[in-house]
């Protein structure tokens, strides 16, 4: 039987688009699963964030790449930006409904991650050998 859902990641690859070096889901792909983009949407599941928070949180990313990932992120619609009219500049971070979607799936991901650590470093080690 056939899935009726044809937009899932799996069916996309089957279908080659993602695979097509012109399909704009390449480039939310890379914002989605890069380093940085993994631990900002992670982190915005808890809630709102202030810029200094998101970067302590992080752990050392650098201002740029942090000011660079949530602006791709805010571009693609998964993460939304206030800017509160006070002195200093207060500007706060959340996740959309997508981002909150996404954000679910790639933290299921970085859990598989954790959980494995020990079993991927320990073929890490052997392949060294």
């Amino acid at each position: 039987m056939a899935d009726a859902k044809a937009s899932t990641l799996s069916e996309q690859m089957r279908r080659g688009e993602l695979f097509a070096v012109e399909c704009p889901s390449r480039e939310i792909l890379k914002h989605v699963t890069s380093r940085w983009g993994v631990l900002v949407l992670v982190a915005l599941l808890e809630g709102t964030h202030r810029f200094s928070a998101l970067r302590r949180k992080a752990g050392g990313v650098s201002e740029k790449m942090l000011a660079q990932t949530l602006q791709c992120l805010e571009k693609d619609g998964f993460v939304n930006r206030v800017s509160l009219p006070v002195v200093p500049p207060h500007v706060e971070y959340t996740l959309t409904p997508m981002g909150e979607e996404v954000a679910h799936k790639v933290e299921a991901l970085a859990d598989w991650i954790e959980e494995n650590t020990s079993r991927i470093m320990k073929v890490q080690q052997e392949s060294a050998v």
